[in-house]
């Protein structure tokens, strides 16, 4: 059995990405480096290759927190303006 990847933390708000992907083409550019990225660390943390240096993957995981970050800030905003809309 494969074990989930741990870096997909935006799978149940789905519909709300694919939403603000059409609309804001950096919302799109710095979602796709981040799947870029957790797919790559994913990757390489269960890899039977060459062994990463710790600093590398330790670097990788921060930059990926940085844009997960950027991500939950433009989600948040963005399920805020459509709960005003609602309203």
């Amino acid at each position: 059995m494969k074990r989930q990847n741990k870096y997909r933390k935006f799978q149940l708000q789905q519909k709300n990405i694919e939403a603000l992907e059409k609309e804001n083409s950096r919302f799109k550019r710095v979602y796709s480096e981040y799947e870029n990225m957790s797919n790559e660390l994913w990757n390489l943390e269960n890899s039977n290759g060459e062994p990463v240096p710790d600093d590398f993957i330790n670097a990788m995981v921060l930059q990926a927190s940085y844009l997960e970050d950027e991500i939950e800030d433009w989600l948040l905003q963005f399920n805020e303006k459509k709960t005003k809309i609602q309203h």
